[in-house]
């Protein structure tokens, strides 16, 4: 079920915080190289960092470390972080948030074609698990965010550890290049300016490119490089030794160090299966016999010092009394000027080196130790630093989750309190704080952080709020309603940041909350405008979709009703295509009007005949009718042994006599709407078709057969004039006016006839359907002998008879009122309009009434 958690009861460590803390806060090589070190790498797509970088993760490198205090334990993975020298350095703001928007930009693109799938429900997003669900950039884009502050001067992690030089074979005098390289410019500023030991650990490797055939010079100058640097930190690393470039590597270990790759480059095509062997046994050997020993003797000393100067209660005695001038110093964001000779600076990179080597208890005393000198010295920057990760030592020692969380608000708040400085610092801190309460389950508690952290840029904030909706997603019990306010919040601000793509997933995220609730004002919100963004990315047949749902908005304003139907038929307009749409909901069909009117034995003289009640046309009819025992055949008694069972039930109506149907528009909204070429939508047979209808409709049978389908986009549709001739009308509706109108059909030929439902324009841009079928009517037929229990479906279906004789009739000055006994002369005018004569005339008079 979704929500359970999958990191409950579980190594912190192994969590996806504790993944992080161990993929980010490990030591930094600084790598120094000659050009053509660079030049041979770049041979198989690759810098040499990126070359060497998937061979610095080590899951299993089981290295024996002491503590401080000479308790032994084993050290199981570890990782190097590799770093031009030119690279270590604060990222420049804007160039940072230009690679985080591509990164945004480029998830959009390779999540495009979740745009045409249909909408989530929400109760299969419920039971579907949380990998699933998230997007999978999140942890990318969280990670970038977070390297934003890298190389900061009040944090001892991204220092380095060590300098790996790298010379190679064809370089001139190899052993004055190495020399070079670190008494360059190219030396990061935290050397520079003094924030760390430039006395850092060297390693001095020498790159044969084996292309270049094997080289006399390359032991020579090895053995020079031992002799001048020391044996022990120097080493040969030939490479490009595939003769023909094809070497192929099925799980290619570059492609995550190598973000700009395209599909078809080929990465490490000169480089073999000695070659990898090679280069991770020479990065193993760097990690396990060089950096991991060099840190463990740091420790060792840095303790001894600090211990010396600083722990005991004399020495806390002396340090108090020392700073207890520096409390009425204005505040210092970033406090004094700390060298890397300061006390200050010493106990930072030992607790900095112990939470790298896992000896977090010793981390935490130091930590612990420093964030008192940083706040009685007001650096409120170092202090927050310190405060972030003592929070992250309890959460990594998986004690005291309360003082943990205590300690991530306070640097969270800290840095805020700096001002725009701490900003992005804060939003690091933020971002493992809701890492912790995420393990923790605490999902509400984790989304709120995720608002705290979204600023005031809109796209930061918009995958920030996105990264909200999820947690209130995944709480116990899931808290949807916010789910989805939520990811319209972020889905406006994506809109705001030109990342339409995004803006549209997200409101489809949300329909899945509110569909079928009754929110109508934030469904046509959200509806209307993923319709006009579908629009703007061409997408005009999903774009229709959506509109569709907003235009019988009676609950809205009569402005935004002006507004949906503007829009609508402007998309319409762009789509260059004519919509035809089953169920258009403008106008409102009113089908309790519906009144179907047509003659079989029977002719109505005006429609106030039609209105004469059943009862009274009958009576009249008795006498003069011949009884059907008594009589031979006639039409009437006829037709039945001519057609199938099927149409027993059917009406009769003549060929070349109109089928009048009265039927109600509404116009639901305040404003006015026009609609054209109002006409019914019939289905004409022949005879020897009875059996099978439906093979020879002529007008839309799909409107029957896939009722379900609420969008087409066909121009075939019309009647068949041969068969039947169909009358058209043009309305105009004023807002929420009903009109009645009068629309026939008139059969041409025999056979058997269906009325489907009424097709009209609506502002001459899209043709609208309505099927009758699809609701149970109850409506009025006005006919000849009403036949007992006669299904909906009868009621509009017809024989159509051959052409017969036809008498009309009138009266003419017809007095309103009469008399009793006053006898007055009429002339009663007949006329047949047929091409049969008639015969057998006989009239009735029915008593008053």
């Amino acid at each position: 079920m979704l929500g359970q958690s999958e990191n409950k009861m579980v190594d912190p460590a192994t969590s996806p915080l504790g993944r992080m803390l161990l993929d980010e806060i490990m030591p930094v090589v600084m790598v120094l190289r000659t050009p053509l070190v660079e030049e041979t790498c770049q041979k198989n797509g690759l810098s040499l960092v990126e070359t060497l970088s998937p061979f610095c993760v080590f899951n299993n490198i089981d290295v024996p470390v002491r503590t401080a205090s000479d308790q032994p334990y084993r050290l199981q993975k570890f990782k190097l972080r590799l770093f031009y020298a030119s690279d270590i350095r604060q990222p420049n703001i804007e160039v940072a948030k230009e690679q985080l928007r591509q990164v945004i930009t480029n998830a959009g693109e390779k999540d495009l074609s979740n745009l045409f799938s249909d909408l989530p429900q929400i109760e299969t997003v419920l039971t579907t698990s949380q990998s699933k669900i998230l997007p999978s950039w999140f942890q990318f884009f969280n990670k970038e965010l977070a390297r934003t502050v890298s190389f900061s001067d009040h944090e001892a992690f991204d220092h380095p550890v060590a300098c790996l030089l790298v010379v190679s074979s064809k370089d001139e005098d190899p052993i004055n290049k190495f020399v070079d390289l670190f008494n360059s410019n190219q030396l990061p500023s935290l050397l520079n300016d003094g924030v760390m030991d430039p006395k850092i650990l060297k390693h001095y490797l020498l790159v044969h490119d084996n292309q270049d055939g094997t080289s006399e010079n390359t032991t020579k100058i090895l053995a020079e490089m031992r002799s001048t640097f020391g044996s022990n930190d120097c080493r040969l690393l030939c490479i490009n030794s595939s003769e023909d470039g094809l070497a192929e590597h099925q799980q290619n270990p570059w492609a995550p160090h190598k973000t700009d790759a395209s599909p078809s480059q080929r990465l490490g095509c000169f480089l073999n299966i000695d070659d990898l062997d090679e280069i991770k046994n020479i990065m193993q050997d760097l990690s396990s016999k060089h950096i991991i020993p060099h840190m463990e003797q740091k420790i060792r000393v840095l303790n001894q010092q600090v211990s010396a100067t600083r722990k005991g209660f004399r020495n806390q005695i002396k340090n108090l009394w020392w700073r207890k001038g520096k409390e009425d110093a204005p505040d210092n964001s970033n406090g004094l000027m700390y060298t890397f000779s300061s006390i200050e600076s010493q106990i930072r990179v030992l607790a900095d080196y112990a939470f790298m080597l896992r000896d977090y208890e010793l981390a935490l005393s130091n930590y612990r130790l420093l964030s008192t000198d940083y706040k009685l010295d007001k650096a409120w920057q170092r202090y927050a630093g310190v405060q972030e990760m003592v929070g992250l030592t309890y959460f990594m020692m998986d004690q005291s989750r309360k003082d943990a969380e205590n300690c991530m608000e306070n640097a969270f708040n800290t840095y805020l309190k700096i001002g725009l400085p701490g900003q992005r610092n804060a939003t690091r801190c933020g971002l493992w704080w809701v890492e912790m309460l995420k393990t923790r389950d605490q999902y509400k508690e984790a989304a709120s952080v995720y608002f705290r952290i979204s600023g005031e840029e809109p796209l930061h904030s918009a995958v920030m709020l996105e990264q909200a909706s999820y947690c209130y997603l995944f709480s116990k019990p899931p808290m949807l309603r916010k789910y989805g306010f939520h990811l319209v919040l972020s889905g406006d601000l994506y809109k705001r940041s030109d990342q339409m793509k995004h803006a549209i997933r997200t409101y489809r995220g949300a329909l899945s909350v509110f569909k079928g609730t009754t929110w109508s004002h934030i469904k046509d919100h959200v509806h209307f405008h993923i319709g006009k963004w579908y629009a703007f990315l061409g997408m005009f047949d999903v774009a229709i979709k959506h509109m569709l749902e907003v235009l019988a908005c009676i609950h809205q304003s009569k402005m935004t009703q002006e507004l949906f139907l503007r829009d609508f038929l402007q998309i319409v307009q762009k789509s260059g295509k004519t919509f035809e749409v089953l169920r258009l909901q403008l106008p409102v069909i009113n089908i309790p009007s519906l009144k179907v009117v047509f003659e079989d034995h029977r002719t109505y003289a005006s429609p106030t005949a039609v209105s004469v009640k059943e009862s009274i046309w009958r009576s009249l009819e008795d006498d003069i009718l011949p009884s059907l025992s008594t009589i031979k055949t006639n039409w009437l008694d006829s037709q039945p042994r001519l057609i199938s069972k099927k149409y027993k039930e059917s009406n009769v109506c003549v060929a070349g006599e109109a089928i009048k149907v009265d039927i109600g528009f509404k116009n639901p909204l305040q404003i006015s709407i026009s609609i054209s070429n109002v006409s019914l939508v019939c289905e004409h047979f022949a005879r020897s078709d009875e059996m099978e209808p439906d093979a020879n409709s002529s007008t839309t049978e799909h409107l029957n057969n896939e009722e379900n389908k609420k969008l087409t986009t066909s121009g075939e549709l019309g009647s068949d004039t041969s068969s039947f001739t169909l009358s058209e009308v043009n309305i105009s509706l004023g807002g929420g006016e009903t009109i009645v109108a009068l629309l026939t059909v008139t059969p041409r030929v025999e056979g058997i006839l269906k009325i489907v439902g009424v097709k009209w324009k609506l502002s001459g841009s899209v043709v609208g359907f309505y099927n009758f079928e699809s609701d149970v009517l109850k409506k009025k037929v006005a006919k000849g002998r009403r036949k007992a229990q006669q299904s909906t479906s009868d009621k509009l279906k017809f024989i159509v008879i051959k052409s017969l004789p036809k008498l009309e009739g009138f009266i003419q000055h017809l007095p309103k009122t009469v008399y009793a006994g006053d006898l007055r002369r009429l002339t009663l005018e007949l006329r047949n309009p047929s091409q049969t004569s008639v015969k057998n005339i006989k009239m009735k008079i029915s008593h008053p009434r």
